[in-house]
């Protein structure tokens, strides 16, 4: 059902590309003005782009990294925007620029405090260490040196990561104090785009943490949290612990869902965190949730479309009600399971590409999508955007999802020269 919004009233700051056809779906016709840097517009050209979804009204240029919104400059330019009834963060980059904007407006967010807070891994890190909530040993480091340093101390097994940067981009799993030299410049000066490179980063370095990694997502209203879900996730293993599979709900004993619900929760609490989606990630170390990171935005990595597949409500329909002022209420429970699973092409030139449509047929399996083509480029995977597509499937519980979306993803097999 599409939510009741006329022309104009909706602010994305940011243009989210994985969200563009759900947006589609549940948005009237004109109701979305996006807000996006000058130098993106031009060099994606997106007034061509998006030309072609009737829910985006138009497309204004503001710069919003690496200094933040200019508010004032915004509204002067577009004073109409003063009439929104919601404003939406897009990007992970555009999320202190949505808060502002919608603190300044009067409408809910995350809040601007609790947004800095989310997209700086460090003043995360320094949140959770003040609260009381499980952290791994972390410091801020300026030189490989002091990174070699605390790898010692901690045993050897370390974490490099910058604090500003999203889908595990820069993110490394080290063995020990030696590999931090090779490794140092990929996360100092991760290979991200242009956009990205303008936002200033730090480097953290943390213990290395072993357990089963999950994610928490949280529907919040004025500090309320109205509904709670708990993702498994996989992760590529070796140096660069890109995800690489989801599945909702978790199949975890309800007294380890409701430990990451109730933790997830206090970090809510701790940061201020308004109104909102919050998707914190956590590795059960030793049976105790353990945070890894978080972020006050819609999850990527199809996420939303697992939790509305599983609990059969529309996840991002309800994100958008809540920023809208209202309360939505979403099943208990679910009542059923969905799991996705990436495709990870070999580093190389993609000569072919078969099994497509024995995958697509295999049951449950909802959606299949290819990301590269014959002839293509594929990249080591490193982050998240190196991955070649995914399988998303349905089943009644957590183990018949996963092991459709599983079986779907072996039979599609990619050459490479």
């Amino acid at each position: 059902m599409a939510l009741s919004l006329a022309r104009d009233e909706m602010i994305i700051v940011g243009v989210p590309p994985g969200l563009l056809g759900v947006l589609d779906e549940l948005l009237p016709a004109g109701s979305v003005v996006i807000v996006e840097d000058p130098e993106l517009i031009r060099r994606r050209d997106l007034h061509e782009a998006l030309a072609g979804l009737p829910f985006v009204s138009r497309v204004v240029p503001a710069a919003y990294q690496p200094d933040g919104l200019d508010v004032d400059a915004l509204l002067a330019a577009e004073p109409t925007l003063a009439a929104a009834r919601l404003v939406m963060p897009g990007v992970e980059y555009a999320v202190t620029a949505a808060a502002r904007l919608a603190e300044r407006l009067d409408l809910p967010g995350a809040g601007e405090a609790a947004a800095q807070t989310f997209t700086d891994k460090h003043r995360l890190r320094r949140l959770a260490a003040g609260h009381g909530l499980p952290n791994p040993a972390y410091a801020l480091v300026r030189t490989p040196g002091e990174a070699e340093a605390f790898a010692r101390r901690v045993g050897g097994r370390c974490v490099l990561k910058p604090t500003r940067r999203a889908g595990s981009l820069g993110v490394q799993l080290l063995d020990g104090p030696d590999a931090v030299a090779p490794a140092w410049a990929a996360t100092v000066d991760p290979p991200g785009s242009p956009d990205e490179a303008a936002v200033p980063t730090e480097v953290l370095v943390e213990a290395a943490l072993t357990g089963s990694e999950h994610s928490v997502e949280l529907l919040v209203a004025e500090g309320e949290v109205l509904f709670g879900n708990v993702t498994d996730k996989r992760v590529l293993p070796g140096r660069y612990p890109v995800e690489i599979g989801h599945t909702v709900p978790s199949a975890l004993p309800g007294t380890h869902r409701r430990a990451l619900l109730d933790v997830a929760g206090r970090l809510a609490r701790a940061a201020g965190f308004r109104t909102g989606v919050l998707h914190s990630e956590w590795i059960l170390a030793d049976g105790v949730p353990t945070l890894v990171e978080c972020a006050a935005r819609l999850p990527g990595d199809l996420i939303a479309a697992l939790i509305t597949v599983a609990y059969e409500a529309s996840f991002v329909e309800a994100y958008l009600r809540v920023l809208r002022g209202e309360r939505p209420v979403l099943p208990a429970g679910a009542g059923g399971a969905a799991a996705v699973e990436f495709l990870l092409a070999p580093a190389g030139t993609v000569t072919a590409i078969e099994g497509v449509r024995p995958a697509g047929r295999v049951p449950g399996v909802l959606d299949l999508r290819l990301d590269v083509g014959i002839g293509d480029r594929v990249a080591e995977v490193v982050s998240s955007r190196q991955r070649s597509g995914h399988v998303l499937a349905w089943g009644a519980d957590p183990a018949e999802a996963g092991n459709a979306a599983g079986r779907a993803a072996g039979l599609v097999r990619f050459t490479v020269t």
